[in-house]
């Protein structure tokens, strides 16, 4: 047994690595540039921790997506590793605590998103990091032609600059071969190393049924699946509208969206997981890091925007190796409300600069400032002050963010923090001079530690159920001990931040490529025609359709699919009719008889 198999046992508890994890965990130890092309549910993160853990050094690791950084960082500091996430959500003095950590080697996984590398509180620290290893998740991100390109992600190459000798690992789940080319490009492999696992689930069982009633069809199909599974809609009212639907029907279910409050939202997601409820109907804003491997089925009641989308949702059924269901239902009508994503994806230039201009003013920026500067993100009141519609502000960001003007983060939620600015000396005699705060006091050192050190995440609710008071009453006296310079209080908050990544510009002076404008439209317009010709295409199986999209050639039909059924139905009939026809025949050569007779 092996360094990589041991700490895979004894940090995971698996005896084996799957296919192809270990060829890649091998790879960067050796010092290799390697791109990891992993399944959804194929255990990316392995790729890369097992080496970090198995040598000396810190993981530099960039993902854009928040959320599934922080829960990344939560699993590892469970398991006893010691990891840290850096991201938009947090003050400036918590970002320098724990970059500082970092180079004391108190890390061994700092976690980024690709707009931290550019500050200069990184860069400056970056070289006195003991860093052995830099990961890039979602490393498609990086590729114009990808589904999901994201600039920021371009600046990650400036890193070998600073630290030259260190491998890069790049990894995904989707990507097309023109793809798998660009990521090595851009990230400046010094030689081109790519290491993929077949993207074929075997086990998977892809659908596609034309319906007009889909909610009525997916209550049906619930009655016909067993287990638990996911329903994705693309709209926050489909989620509860068909979620109250089912319920009336005796469906065990919920709707859940990035709308719901952080704790709705981890009850929900929690039940689902615990199976106290079997199906939860969402939007694309759940599932990403979600580890649930008995997922029976996921059905999708609206066209997403991209094969690879589509793949990696999907994917989240039978990550356990057992036969699971992808359903997608299509309808004619779907064709119109394609048209409509597409226009509402892509507002004209005017629209996208009149809203820069009104975001600069939102925030009363004078033009020529701001650079780097994070503000919270409202995107309500925005709009409501603004009379503009929530998608086409969204997606006019959308292309800010593609020029480099500015960068919108996911939506935040970040627990309370507390920090004691005194010492234990100081703090006592404050408690004999203010006696009304002596017993509060005594409640905060008693429920949580290490407050003099560093910023602690503390929870309102839990010291108000404990005092018995409400926790108005408790938020009260953290801001009055902050007032008077006793503690430093960061409340919580929940708010998408943009990141004003140059300064502001006049909208003169801004510029948005009609080329680069119409090439996109173009790319995306493409990528739904190519999931339209998917979802309406009858004569070819699904799964060969989905492996030739990622350049997999030289598969066999999967024999399942509803492509394939129909297939052998046709030709169980035709064997049966020509059999009918040979005896019918033999009969009627050795004497006429009437249809009756036959019959």
């Amino acid at each position: 047994m092996n360094i990589y198999q041991q700490i895979l046992i004894r940090y995971w508890g698996y005896p084996d690595f799957r296919p192809v994890q270990e060829d890649i965990i091998k790879s960067v130890a050796a010092g290799h540039d390697t791109l990891g092309l992993l399944p959804t549910g194929g255990g990316k993160s392995l790729t890369f921790q097992v080496p970090t853990l198995a040598g000396d050094g810190m993981c530099l690791v960039i993902t854009p997506l928040i959320a599934l950084m922080k829960d990344q960082v939560e699993k590892l500091v469970q398991k006893g590793i010691k990891a840290m996430a850096i991201h938009s959500g947090l003050s400036r003095e918590e970002i320098d605590i724990g970059l500082n950590n970092a180079i004391y080697g108190n890390y061994k996984f700092l976690y980024v998103s690709p707009e931290r590398l550019t500050t200069d509180i990184f860069r400056i620290r970056l070289p006195q990091m003991n860093i052995s290893l830099v990961t890039v998740d979602e490393a498609h991100c990086i590729s114009q032609w990808g589904y999901d390109f994201r600039p920021s992600y371009l600046k990650i190459a400036e890193l070998r600059e600073q630290i030259p000798d260190i491998p890069f690992l790049a990894l995904t789940a989707t990507a097309t071969s023109r793809v798998i080319d660009d990521i090595q490009e851009k990230l400046k492999f010094r030689e081109k190393n790519v290491l993929r696992a077949s993207f074929q689930r075997e086990n998977l069982v892809y659908t596609v049924k034309n319906v007009e009633d889909k909610d009525r069809y997916i209550l049906d199909l619930l009655h016909q699946l067993n287990g638990s599974g996911i329903v994705y809609a693309r709209s926050r009212k489909k989620t509860r509208d068909l979620a109250n639907y089912l319920r009336q029907e005796k469906i065990s279910c919920d709707y859940y969206h990035a709308g719901l409050q952080q704790e709705s939202r981890n009850r929900k997601q929690s039940e689902w997981m615990t199976g106290h409820t079997r199906v939860i109907i969402a939007t694309k804003a759940f599932g990403m890091g979600i580890d649930k491997p008995d997922v029976r089925f996921v059905i999708h009641m609206d066209i997403p925007d991209s094969i690879e989308s589509y793949f990696q949702e999907a994917g989240r059924a039978g990550r356990d190796g057992k036969t699971a269901h992808a359903v997608l239902l299509y309808s004619p009508s779907d064709q119109k409300s394609v048209e409509q994503r597409i226009r509402i994806n892509y507002p004209e230039i005017d629209e996208i600069k009149q809203i820069y201009r009104a975001i600069g003013n939102y925030y009363q920026i004078p033009v020529g400032t701001a650079r780097y500067q994070v503000f919270d993100f409202n995107v309500a009141d925005f709009a409501a002050r603004y009379k503009l519609s929530i998608m086409t502000i969204y997606s006019s960001l959308k292309f800010l963010q593609l020029e480099g003007y500015l960068e919108l983060t996911e939506e935040i939620y970040n627990p309370s923090k507390l920090k004691f600015l005194v010492n234990r000396d100081e703090l006592y005699k404050f408690q004999i001079a203010n006696i009304d705060f002596d017993a509060f006091i005594k409640l905060v050192l008693r429920t949580y530690t290490g407050l003099f050190t560093d910023y602690v995440t503390i929870y309102e609710e839990s010291l108000a159920n404990q005092a018995k008071v409400k926790p108005e009453l408790i938020i009260q006296y953290l801001k009055r001990l902050s007032s008077m310079g006793i503690i430093r209080y960061i409340p919580q908050k929940k708010t998408p931040v943009i990141i004003f990544t140059e300064e502001r510009l006049d909208v003169k002076s801004l510029h948005i490529s009609k080329e680069h404008y119409l090439d996109r439209k173009k790319e995306y317009t493409e990528r739904l025609d190519t999931l339209l010709e998917y979802a309406s295409g009858k004569n070819r199986c699904r799964s060969l359709y989905l492996l030739a999209y990622f350049g997999e050639k030289g598969q066999v039909k999967c024999g399942q699919c509803d492509v394939c059924m129909q297939d052998q139905e046709l030709d169980v009939n035709k064997y049966e009719f020509d059999k009918a026809a040979d005896i019918t025949q033999k009969l009627l050569r050795e004497k006429p008889l009437s249809l009756e007779e036959l019959v």
